[in-house]
């Protein structure tokens, strides 16, 4: 039962909001979460030791918005990058790997699976791909500058085992606010 109420939740939310909810406020409330979210991810830039708690908060309105639309949540995801490249370009490249994404993974899976454990699953594949791409591929120093960006086996398991993690809390914290929305 308890497996099932997870994507239940997700899809009431997502049922009543599509039958419901006009064009405009549709775009409105996806305008709304993806400037909620740039805001968030901005904080940290803006704010230099309070915005490194707040900025992971940024992921919870591109999770809504996906969970809303798959249609919407990337259009929101790709407005926040722009947003973001207009206040805070610093944030760009964490949003777009990390917390964006992680939002994106979590969000498309409540449209296609339904357990628990693969809603955590697609969104730590997607944040550690994500991690994966900003330290290999961008060589941008993401875990501090005294790190490397380069990749050896426990790193990269310390890094799935944090994803893995970060993931279940994103889920949790989602399944959370979908009852509460629901209302």
């Amino acid at each position: 039962m308890l497996l099932r109420s997870i994507s239940m939740h997700a899809k009431v939310f997502s049922d009543s909001f599509n039958k419901t909810a006009s064009i405009t406020k549709k775009l409105t409330t996806i305008a709304l979460l993806t400037t909620l979210s740039a805001i968030l991810q901005s904080a940290g830039g803006f704010i230099p030791v309070a915005g490194l708690f707040i900025s992971p908060f940024a992921t919870a309105p591109v999770i809504i918005s996906t969970t809303l639309s798959e249609k919407y949540g990337v259009l929101g995801y790709l407005l926040t990058i722009f947003l973001l490249v207009l206040i805070q370009p610093s944030e760009v490249l964490i949003f777009t790997f990390t917390t964006g994404l992680l939002g994106i993974g979590i969000g498309l899976a409540y449209h296609v699976w339904k357990r628990r454990l693969s809603l955590i699953i697609s969104g730590a594949i997607a944040l550690l791909s994500g991690i994966l791409i900003v330290l290999l591929v961008f060589q941008f120093p993401l875990l501090g500058p005294s790190i490397q960006p380069t990749i050896d086996l426990p790193l990269f398991f310390s890094l799935a085992f944090f994803s893995f993690f970060y993931s279940w809390f994103w889920v949790e914290l989602s399944v959370f606010l979908f009852k509460r929305l629901k209302r």
